[in-house]
């Protein structure tokens, strides 16, 4: 009977030649994939780790879900340095859907009827609306499928999934942690490479997307976007990030969380004036003010609000920090005749005009390109949303915006209630109201920039607001959990000052 040793060594013996080739079709495939971007030789090579992937997703579902959180978060970076031959968000889509799928073949293992709250049923009042846009043919240039498909599923279908994904694979404790440390990594990345893009420079990529944007270069001044869309997508962004992790700082009672999440937050604040994006201060101020109104707690409305007063102060009435670049151009958010701001009033009012004649928007998923030269609509998608809000207002019209804003606010008074009457833990309604905070927050940003629906921030804020809704269900299993990390905290402490006890003797 040969050994296992043996057959190997026949096999390497009958096959070396075969399993060298394959080999060196793999690394050929890595150097391809690195100098041409992902093309199709390169796939076809680096099919088996597909395969290879998918087997384990499927054996350890979690690992898929984290697996889509840093993906979602490093889309748009790997882009802007490599060829990428499918829409990025179907990558980001795909993977949403395998989840789905996971979860609908184990149904067991998962609770389905954690779905069953109002946002769910909010977000499905959007979508809805969003699939009967499909027959809007305001400019006449007829119903193209696949041109609203794309469209749809950026402006809704990404939300559900998000909210689906979230609600099923961010059901304990111990899960919820993970997703957090996670964002915070993903933050101390994205300010190590603004400072990487400061202090060393910038890739060849970024130089090329620099040059082509004149809004990234203001009096001379470069207004840094590290591995963001832009400047405002990483400025708005990493200005909630910072205070939902200062939030979590505060309110954890685990020591080591509460120091990572800090300088995690502290770092963040710095790396969000880098941005130059005035309206992240805006966004940084609300997350603060509903995490104060949500907690009801006396002492933080009069110490918070104490504190951004003082803040607000010195930015609008004081030339304190003038000498730093950065801080001159936070204040002028406050300049009422900014010349920018002046510019996007005008845009508006251009709008409005023509918006009269389609309450229904020209279309989802219509660009520019698409609309005929001659068609008057034209104009309306040629003009700079610069604003999420009116990019969807331009789309859908005053009726889809009504009902966009509408579901917003119910999705933020529901979370909101939820906080304040129905959370009993201090450090569950600390976190519940970070992330309603956090929605909030990037709403105000939305309303000023067109950052809402692009990567990464659905999936971290509208699966975020989606944990608010499920932790109420998740509240003893908290408690439990915490418990346990303070005992383990507790026994460490005693632990260390018996060692330095014992060595004083």
């Amino acid at each position: 009977m040969q050994t296992k040793n043996t057959i190997s060594s026949k096999y390497s013996v009958e096959n070396g030649g075969r399993s060298l080739v394959l080999l060196l079709l793999f690394f050929v495939a890595l150097l391809s994939f690195k100098s041409s971007g992902f093309t199709s030789f390169a796939a076809v090579c680096c099919a088996p780790l597909v395969i290879l992937f998918g087997y384990f997703f499927f054996r350890i579902k979690m690992s898929l879900f984290y697996t889509l959180f840093i993906v979602n978060t490093l889309l748009m970076f790997a882009q802007r340095h490599y060829s990428i031959p499918v829409p990025i968000s179907m990558i980001n889509e795909m993977m949403e859907i395998m989840l789905i799928a996971m979860a609908l073949i184990e149904v067991a293992n998962y609770k389905i009827t954690n779905l069953l709250n109002v946002m769910g049923a909010t977000l499905l009042v959007w979508l809805a609306f969003c699939t009967l846009e499909l027959l809007n043919d305001s400019c006449d240039i007829g119903i193209d499928v696949y041109r609203w498909y794309t469209g749809a599923r950026l402006m809704s279908m990404q939300l559900v999934y998000a909210f689906i994904v979230y609600t099923l694979f961010v059901n304990t404790p111990e899960k919820l942690m993970r997703v957090f440390v996670l964002w915070a990594c993903f933050i101390l990345f994205a300010s190590f490479w603004v400072w990487k893009q400061i202090n060393i420079g910038m890739t060849d990529a970024e130089k090329s997307f620099l040059y082509s944007s004149p809004s990234h270069i203001v009096a001379g001044k470069i207004r840094y976007f590290s591995c963001f869309t832009d400047a405002a997508n990483f400025g708005i962004h990493t200005a909630v990030a910072s205070a939902v992790f200062i939030i979590l700082a505060i309110t954890l009672k685990i020591k080591r969380y509460r120091y990572f999440f800090l300088a995690v937050g502290l770092i963040g604040i710095w790396a969000f004036f880098q941005s130059g994006t005035r309206t992240s201060i805006f966004c940084l101020i609300a997350v603060f003010l509903v995490y104060i109104v949500l907690s009801k707690s006396v002492k933080l409305m009069l110490y918070f609000g104490g504190l951004m007063l003082v803040a607000l102060y010195i930015l609008i009435f004081t030339t304190i920090g003038d000498s730093n670049y950065s801080i001159r151009r936070m204040r002028t958010a406050f300049d009422t005749e900014d010349a920018s701001m002046n510019v996007r009033d005008m845009n508006k009012a251009t709008l409005r005009k023509y918006m009269a004649e389609v309450p229904w928007g020209v279309g989802i998923g219509l660009e520019n390109s698409d609309i005929p030269p001659f068609n008057k609509f034209r104009l309306i998608t040629q003009v700079p949303p610069d604003s999420e809000y009116v990019y969807i207002w331009v789309r859908t019209g005053k009726i889809g915006l009504t009902v966009f804003i509408i579901t917003t606010l119910i999705l933020a008074f529901g979370a909101s209630w939820i906080v304040m009457f129905r959370l009993k833990n201090k450090t569950l309604i600390g976190i519940g109201a970070a992330y309603t905070g956090a929605f909030i927050g990037m709403h105000l940003g939305g309303y000023a920039n067109q950052i809402l629906m692009q990567f990464p921030n659905i999936l971290i804020y509208y699966g975020g607001l989606a944990i608010v809704y499920c932790l109420p269900k998740m509240e003893g299993a908290w408690a439990e959990w915490e418990a346990k990390q303070l005992a383990r905290q507790e026994e460490r402490r005693r632990l260390k000052l018996e060692k330095k006890r014992a060595s004083r003797v």
